[in-house]
């Protein structure tokens, strides 16, 4: 599946809600988000500029970049709070379903995964952090919610 055929529909302005937690036992802190989903190059480069506030620090904004590669695809995601100054290069795939999932990896064994569907009539965006087994505790190695975001188009 191409990202046009997953995305072309969702192009535009989209806006709705972000829930965000730092570490897996907190509650999300639910604020406003929006995002804007632009296919490019003829369809083979998705490009998803978004903004979302964090509950301390206040607005931050992030972009993800991704097109297809020999083996699935390939993306360059940065946000101004989870990952800056240089933006993550990552890996992926679009599965049958059309959800886009793109993997990388920071501070060594860390993980960050990524998930973007057109969910409905809404847009779904979500943020994995994953914990190491070498450094969690009994049960909370691998990935958790950091981000859930749940986007419709403006009324």
């Amino acid at each position: 599946m191409t990202l046009s055929d997953a995305f072309a529909a969702a192009t535009g302005a989209w806006s709705g809600t972000n829930g965000f937690r730092l570490m897996p036992a907190d509650p999300l802190a639910t604020a406003p988000a929006t995002a804007t989903l632009t296919l490019a190059a003829g369809g083979s480069l998705l490009t998803l500029a978004y903004t979302w506030s964090h509950p301390e620090d206040g607005a931050a904004d992030g972009l993800l970049v991704t097109g297809p590669a020999v083996d699935g695809f390939v993306a360059l995601w940065a946000d101004s709070w989870h990952q800056q100054p240089a933006p993550m290069s990552m890996t992926g795939r679009i599965d049958d379903a059309g959800e886009l999932l793109v993997t990388g990896s920071y501070a060594g064994e860390w993980g960050w995964r990524i998930a973007l569907a057109v969910d409905g009539d809404g847009l779904a965006l979500r943020m994995d952090n994953v914990v190491p087994a070498s450094v969690a505790g009994e049960g909370d190695a691998g990935p958790y919610p950091v981000m859930v975001c749940e986007l419709r188009r403006p009324a």
